[in-house]
């Protein structure tokens, strides 16, 4: 699934094609938008939040788009198209007049809404550090609102934080040298947020960083344990264990982790909620 440094780059990759430009087509390829065109509309420029993704037009329009975990976004140059065995994924098609095209693929999401009132689709997100009004203090206080929640569960939810997915929630946890199910009353979460605002924005702005967690941008060797199980870790030679993230979840996301580096609670006390067993609700 793209996280918010993906969404944060998609964006500024949208601005460079379409950004200032009028639409001689804007299809809309879902079942409740498949009779809306925004042609003749200018796009004013896409801004993120997460891992939503907002497309600014003319007119007090804008268009909210999520991947989940398929979608993506592409784009060609002028007079190049999408190839073909691609087009019947297209949910969203955005041509700019002399100049490219951008492709929404499998989006999960796709809906329009008046701009004055963004915050219908992303007010219930937390704070994003790739945004302006990123506000540290508060993502601080929303993880120790929440001191019965598990680390890499409390990483993924988007309402305490935007923009950290699995990657991510995998790489910081073995970053700080804890397990994934270590309760946040036991993590020093200002060092936690710190940590995952500084490794975003790097992923998303510096040259050749995107995704990167160990320092070195070869293949098979950016990364401390997302996608390593069953292989030592680099640090100590144990080897990466690797589970379901959720018990009895249909979500096919994983948990990776070193169980020497990272102690604390195992796989043992995962939970739907990612609560801390036990523990009567949350704070």
């Amino acid at each position: 699934m793209p996280e918010g440094d993906s969404v944060y780059k998609n964006a500024r990759k949208l601005d460079r094609v379409l950004a200032g430009r009028v639409l001689e087509r804007g299809d809309l390829r879902v079942p409740q938008l498949a009779t809306t065109s925004l042609a003749g509309r200018t796009v004013l420029g896409h801004d993120s939040h997460g891992k939503h993704l907002l497309t600014r037009f003319s007119g007090g329009l804008t268009l909210h788009s999520h991947q989940k975990m398929e979608g993506t976004w592409k784009t060609t140059g002028p007079g190049k198209r999408l190839p073909r065995h691609l087009m019947p994924d297209v949910r969203v098609l955005l041509a700019a007049e002399g100049a490219g095209t951008a492709y929404g693929v499998r989006l999960a999401i796709v809906e329009l809404v008046e701009t004055a009132h963004e915050d219908t689709v992303v007010g219930h997100l937390g704070p994003d550090p790739l945004r302006e009004d990123w506000d540290l203090g508060a993502a601080i206080a929303r993880f120790r609102a929440q001191p019965d929640r598990q680390l890499a569960p409390a990483m993924l939810d988007q309402r305490i934080m935007a923009g950290l997915g699995n990657l991510w929630a995998n790489e910081l946890a073995f970053l700080v040298g804890r397990s994934p199910w270590t309760p946040l009353a036991e993590v020093d979460v200002e060092q936690l947020v710190r940590l995952a605002a500084r490794a975003l924005r790097h992923s998303a702005l510096a040259k050749d960083a995107y995704q990167v967690t160990t320092g070195v941008n070869r293949p098979g060797q950016s990364h401390w344990v997302i996608g390593r199980g069953g292989k030592p870790c680099r640090r100590c030679g144990t080897e990466i264990r690797q589970v379901q993230a959720f018990v009895n979840s249909s979500d096919h996301r994983r948990t990776s982790w070193c169980p020497h580096c990272q102690p604390g609670p195992g796989p043992e006390t995962r939970g739907a909620d990612g609560l801390v067993p036990g523990a009567a609700g949350l704070a």
